[in-house]
């Protein structure tokens, strides 16, 4: 196993890394729906001290159908100390996933991580509200999993194109989750529906906090939500990246921050950042 301690090579010693280059292998690699897949690992007990929202940097295999140049950052679904797993869900749409969905049991998959500044709750955020569409629920079921432990109250709207396209909802359900499916193929899942689903959870439930990841128009709803009603919240935002450590610059991106537009990167100083720091686009 080779430990990478990252520091101030990075600029930020005051926020000292701690990643892990290591062989994971495949335990099994399935489709979950036409256009998704779950990958689960047997991984070192070592890099899973993971939070909800970090992520890892895999090394797609090489073959003749498929030749990926870098490695793919990839959201944690899941991780296991206890049974040494770690999963992910993802959706094949080019080189690097394609390559993935080839891995068998019993291959080997080396792993970057885990990477970036995750998920986290106030201990005053009791009733949490969980908004996202397609894979982004893949970076916030390990955050349900750890609220639900917490004994904190979960209501997940859970948005696709349609009932076959539905991700993670039987699992929130396993695990206490409050749900709610919307779909374009019923007409649920307009912009205008959605924020009245929202507002009516606002009056009749109470919400502390949002948490979202990846789509700009759910961003841009829950930021104006967020100044309505006076509640804060989090957003994982996807990314192209390469190194996936702060290096190459790759994921830097505009944020308002204390008064001023400020660049970041996403992979070092997210992937998770204040929902209104964010700025949709």
């Amino acid at each position: 196993m080779q430990k990478k301690t990252l520091q101030a090579a990075l600029g930020h010693p005051e926020t000292a890394l701690t990643a892990f280059e290591v062989p994971t292998t495949v335990l099994s690699n399935k489709p979950v729906n036409a256009e998704y897949h779950l990958l689960v690992v047997s991984a070192p007990e070592e890099i899973l001290a993971c939070t909800p929202g970090q992520f890892f940097n895999l090394l797609c295999p090489v073959s003749d159908a498929h030749s990926p140049y870098l490695r793919r950052p990839m959201s944690i679904y899941g991780f296991d100390r206890h049974k040494r797993r770690l999963s992910f869900l993802y959706k094949v749409a080019g080189e690097g996933t394609g390559a993935l969905t080839a891995l068998k049991r019993g291959a080997i998959l080396p792993v970057l991580g885990p990477l970036g500044h995750g998920y986290s709750i106030k201990d005053d955020w009791q009733k949490l509200l969980i908004v996202a569409r397609g894979v982004g629920l893949a970076t916030l079921a390990p955050l349900a999993q750890y609220a639900r432990q917490q004994g904190r109250q979960v209501t997940a709207i859970c948005s696709a194109r349609s009932q076959a396209a539905l991700l993670s909802t039987d699992y929130f359900r396993q695990l206490g989750v409050n749900v709610i499916a919307l779909t374009d193929e019923d007409g649920t899942s307009d912009t205008q529906n959605l924020r009245s689903i929202i507002e009516k959870q606002i009056a009749e439930n109470g919400v502390d906090a949002f948490y979202t990841c990846g789509s700009n128009r759910l961003l841009a709803m829950l930021q104006e939500l967020s100044r309505h009603y006076g509640i804060e919240g989090q957003v994982a935002l996807e990314q192209q990246m390469a190194c996936g450590l702060g290096m190459c610059q790759c994921c830097v991106r505009p944020f308002n921050r204390d008064g001023e537009q400020v660049q970041l990167r996403v992979c070092r100083e997210g992937p998770v950042f204040d929902l209104m720091e964010a700025i949709p686009c």
